[in-house]
């Protein structure tokens, strides 16, 4: 294999090293030079072009990626075609990513032009995340470094993902005065959220007095249900302190003791998550969960239990090994690797890469005791809320979600023909947030990792505007999200990736998302869409000045 410049009487049958712009046509970069693209190159007065001269067993960029990638067999995986020298790999399960380091750093020592990027070893991953790629640098390998890297693939499992199982979760709580219950209740619930990725659920919560006696009645309590029904998942015990964990005579990690079982290991070099209590009760596992997993925001409790719920739980010389890279404060609370260039959706078959979710549940109390409703008003002779979702259906971004409560018939009735999702939220007279969870857990439910909330009384915004920030979105190569701005100022709609997902759904009340966006430590990409970003309409007048007619 030879590269440099040839003469035209050598070169076909090269491989060309940079593109040429022709009287006749771009003759692109990685062209197998033809006879026919010869004499286009002779007629334009080209003497000499720069080629990848290929010798016996050479292969192309795209053979040789393909050639790797079929070398790895690992499960849970998919992977995309070869295209510019490289293949994709995807999760075609929720699970944890493993990766050995020692095989993948043997094949990127093979040859420089042969390379493999992964996510890190024992990452969260959804079915159609992207955790690996194989890269060829130059347009072509030689066949002895292809296949070098090849028995490197075959002597040893570079990386698989470990798909998650379902567990029967049983909660234990324990209770001082100074703990409120809403905080017991948003915890339940926020755990609740993290089972979801395993399909796992919370069987049971039991809450007791803060006191070692009481928690280990409760996990044995928490046990004989478990036993009582053979058919359940395996069993997993979660405790929540109302007080911090100091000493590993304190109240958890004696419990455990009392209970029968062993504890592992108190204490964890990850922060936040450094007050976790780490055992097991006969083949049960037993995690005395820190304070900060209160919180959705990823911390060492996560990685406990992802490693549980994959089925591989941590020894404690492993959990002793976590402190470089320990340090979360900083980080999204899971990782959603760059998509496919230009369009940002995973290889074909995978699901959209956005949903759209509509509010359209709220109560409308600004418009008057047994006033008008604003979403039947009719802007054109068509009802707002039909306005809206079908310029958002039309927007064809992904599918549409509608989330319904106040007067649900009523609105359902107005979407007739449309093609969405009708989500109706009983909990809709608690607030925005309810809704919100709603909606999201749809979009989760189908693999969205990103959703745009768009309000069903925004009169103004159009299909161009969705679409605007949809193409957006799909040009980010690392997770953000996408404000529509007027005039500089926040507005609406909003796209939230999957990093936020978990603190949208601790949301409470009435409040959107303007908590979480701000503390997402995500970047914020603003979208100038006009006024459209700040008109709502939540009274008669303002329906009135934005052009629309009450109805009823």
């Amino acid at each position: 294999m030879s590269f440099g410049p040839l003469p035209l009487d050598e070169a076909e049958g090269a491989i060309l090293a940079h593109s040429l712009p022709l009287n006749t046509g771009r003759l692109p970069k990685g062209s197998r030079l033809t006879a026919a693209d010869i004499s286009r190159l002779r007629a334009e007065g080209v003497e000499q072009v720069i080629v990848r001269k290929l010798h016996e067993g050479d292969r192309t960029e795209d053979e040789a990626a393909e050639l790797l990638a079929s070398s790895i067999r690992s499960s849970r995986l998919d992977r995309g075609p070869a295209a510019t020298g490289r293949v994709n790999f995807y999760a075609s399960a929720n699970g944890l990513f493993v990766a050995d380091k020692a095989v993948v750093d043997r094949f990127n020592r093979v040859d420089p032009a042969i390379t493999l990027a992964c996510l890190a070893d024992r990452s969260d991953v959804r079915s159609g995340d992207l955790v690996a790629t194989i890269k060829i640098i130059p347009l072509a390998v030689s066949a002895t470094s292809l296949n070098a890297a090849i028995s490197v693939l075959e002597a040893g499992d570079a990386f698989c993902v470990r798909s998650y199982r379902p567990y029967a979760v049983h909660l234990v709580a324990t209770e001082l005065p100074s703990l409120k219950r809403s905080v017991m209740d948003k915890t339940a619930r926020v755990l609740e959220a993290r089972l979801d990725r395993s399909g796992s659920k919370l069987a049971g919560e039991r809450r007791v007095r803060h006191e070692a006696e009481a928690v280990a009645d409760a996990l044995r309590a928490s046990l004989v249900g478990a036993a009582a029904d053979p058919g359940a998942f395996p069993s997993l015990l979660v405790v929540f302190g109302a007080s911090a964990v100091c000493d590993a005579e304190d109240v958890i990690p004696k419990a455990i003791m009392l209970a029968g079982g062993t504890v592992e290991r108190v204490g964890l070099p990850v922060d936040p998550g450094n007050l976790l209590v780490l055992g097991h009760i006969g083949d049960v596992p037993v995690i005395g969960a820190p304070g900060c997993a209160r919180s959705p925001k990823d911390n060492g409790f996560d990685w406990v239990l992802n490693r549980i719920l994959a089925g591989v739980p941590p020894s404690a010389d492993e959990m002793a090994g976590w402190g470089v890279g320990g340090l979360l404060m900083e980080i999204p609370s899971r990782p959603l690797p760059r998509l496919a260039a230009n369009t940002g959706a995973g290889p074909a078959g995978h699901a959209p890469d956005l949903g759209i979710v509509v509010l359209a549940a709220g109560r409308a109390s600004r418009m008057g005791e047994g006033g008008p409703h604003k979403l039947l008003a009719e802007f054109e002779g068509e009802a707002l809320v039909r306005r809206v979702v079908r310029q958002a259906v039309e927007a064809d971004c992904g599918p549409v979600f509608v989330v319904t409560g106040h007067r649900s018939a009523d609105i359902t009735k107005a979407l007739s023909g449309l093609d969405v999702e009708p989500i109706e939220n009983p909990a809709y007279a608690t607030g925005m947030a309810s809704s919100l969870r709603a909606g999201l857990t749809a979009a989760e439910a189908v693999g969205l990792p990103a959703i745009m909330v768009l309000l069903a009384d925004m009169p103004g915004v159009t299909t161009g505007d969705i679409q605007l920030m949809a193409k957006i979105l799909r040009r980010m190569e690392t997770p953000a999200i996408i404000r529509a701005v007027a005039d500089g100022q926040r507005g609406n709609p909003v796209i939230l990736p999957a990093h936020t997902f978990e603190a949208l759904k601790a949301l409470e009340g009435d409040i959107g998302a303007r908590a979480v966006i701000e503390s997402s430590g995500l970047p914020v990409i603003d979208v100038e869409i006009g006024a459209a970003a700040r008109l709502d309409v939540d009274t008669p007048e303002a329906v009135v000045a934005a052009g629309g007619t009450l109805r009823d």
